[in-house]
């Protein structure tokens, strides 16, 4: 339990202001079918998720106890750093208008979240907890949460998001985690 509300939250946090929560917003603007997109970022978020969660399982078995916390502590403090920057989206990434919602958003989400903090994330936590099922459902459930809303309710929504006080909520939740597996590296 203790890997999915981990997983959970540090997701649903880190992706608020994220290029891919501006890219669900874009999606839900062009569109305007926000169940298709829904459906479609749940299904490129399983999949990017998963893949991401088999590569941090790998890394997470080849090195050591001490090592790995190392490495999880240390990605997560860089991610804490680079949650502070604010993300931008590129118009051009969010797909032709004669693909439908669901294709686009499959297709475009899928590759935007390729090297994405939240992608990244999953990867440490995977490698940090041996349950890959319970930390690719909380990622994915942690991104459904933050997207639901932007898909749904759109700019209206998004326009009032204090999004700089999330980017330090995210970047904190982060720096936490990084410090915490630092200091069991040395068994503090």
């Amino acid at each position: 339990m203790e890997s999915f509300l981990i997983s959970l939250s540090t997701v649903a946090v880190a992706e608020m202001g994220d290029r891919t929560q501006l890219l669900a917003l874009v999606l839900a603007a062009r569109f305007r079918r926000p169940w298709p997109i829904l459906t479609g970022v749940f299904c490129a978020t399983i999949a990017n998720h998963a893949v991401a969660a088999l590569i941090g399982h790998r890394l997470g078995r080849a090195l050591t106890p001490r090592i790995l916390d190392a490495a999880v502590g240390v990605s997560m403090i860089v991610m804490a750093l680079w949650t502070l920057k604010p993300d931008t989206l590129d118009e051009k990434s969010t797909g032709g208008k004669r693909r439908g919602a669901f294709l686009a958003t499959l297709i475009t989400f899928f590759i935007a979240e390729i090297g994405d903090k939240t992608q990244i994330a999953t990867v440490a936590l995977a490698a940090a907890y041996s349950n890959l099922l319970a930390v690719v459902a909380g990622t994915t459930t942690g991104m459904m949460l933050a997207n639901a809303p932007v898909i749904f309710c759109g700019k209206a929504f998004a326009d009032h998001l204090p999004l700089k006080t999330l980017r330090y909520l995210a970047s904190a939740l982060f720096l936490g985690l990084g410090v915490y597996f630092v200091t069991r590296t040395f068994g503090i």
